[in-house]
């Protein structure tokens, strides 16, 4: 299993992200349309906010999931026991945003959002007859003015070795949503699982736009695109005292979307998080 990196300005782009989709649940972009200067800056300056007791202001809404997770009440992935060692801001355009990084972050979910409605043009595009049938409306349609869409900022702390034995800063998980469009963060350390249970690195050189298949579209395509296995590995040595930013942005339907027989996109989203026991 081989992640393809693929040249956004290729003329086969499309085609050849689309198979990198399929055959691993991963594609990585280069030269694609999200400024590199734009990343680094909102790295910085949420580094700045997750080191300062002013997150403490906009702590979560349980009822509409937005605001700063603390590492006490972050994600236990599915089938897991320990927390990750994260915490994390939700940003969603209604949602509660701090003031000062409000202009900025919305820029980049902006940004990324209309380059996600075109990767779901591709992934629609390059699927086999029988398995765009299945879909009850157009991919990037399902994403056209949903307030659904997350934008998480997410912060893992430099490790202290006081941390619970086995926790790991992203357990082995699978996302919930249609696409994740991800900026390579700024230290290394996220891998996919492979067909044989082994796990590889995903190629996350700086300036690399990571993208993964979520359960959603797994259920609109009836398996044909895997949702795969990934998680977020503990640093060694020196990178264990660095913190790591990560800011993935999770495409979802508007609620009403028809995924499958068995679920909307409310219906699916609720079981999940109920799961991850943040509802």
């Amino acid at each position: 299993m081989q992640i393809q990196i693929v040249d956004y300005k290729n003329k086969d782009a499309g085609k050849l992200f689309v198979q990198s989709l399929r055959d691993t649940g991963f594609g990585v972009l280069i030269n694609h349309p999200i400024q590199q200067e734009l990343v680094e800056s909102i790295y910085k300056n949420w580094h700045q906010y997750f080191s300062s007791e002013e997150k403490h202001d906009l702590s979560f809404d349980p009822k509409t999931q937005d605001g700063y997770f603390s590492s006490e009440i972050s994600e236990t992935a599915k089938g897991h026991a320990k927390k990750d060692i994260k915490e994390y801001f939700h940003v969603y355009p209604w949602g509660r945003i701090p003031k000062q990084l409000k202009d900025e972050i919305l820029t980049y979910y902006n940004n990324a959002s209309e380059l996600a409605a075109e990767l779901l043009d591709w992934v629609e595009k390059y699927s086999p007859d029988n398995i765009s049938e299945k879909y009850s409306e157009k991919l990037s349609n399902m994403i056209n003015n949903t307030p659904n869409t997350l934008l998480r900022i997410l912060h893992y702390p430099p490790l202290k070795g006081d941390e619970e034995p086995g926790a790991v800063r992203a357990a082995a998980h699978e996302d919930i949503n249609l696409l994740t469009i991800l900026p390579a963060a700024n230290e290394p350390g996220l891998q996919v699982q492979q067909q044989d249970g082994s796990w590889i690195d995903v190629p996350c050189d700086f300036g690399n736009l990571i993208i993964n298949i979520g359960d959603m579209l797994q259920e609109a395509s009836g398996g044909y695109f895997p949702s795969t296995s990934h998680r977020v590995i503990n640093p060694s040595g020196k990178a264990s005292e660095k913190s790591r930013i990560s800011l993935p942005l999770f495409l979802h339907p508007r609620d009403e979307v028809v995924l499958s027989e068995r679920h909307t996109q409310k219906s699916y989203l609720l079981e999940r998080l109920q799961e991850l026991g943040v509802k």
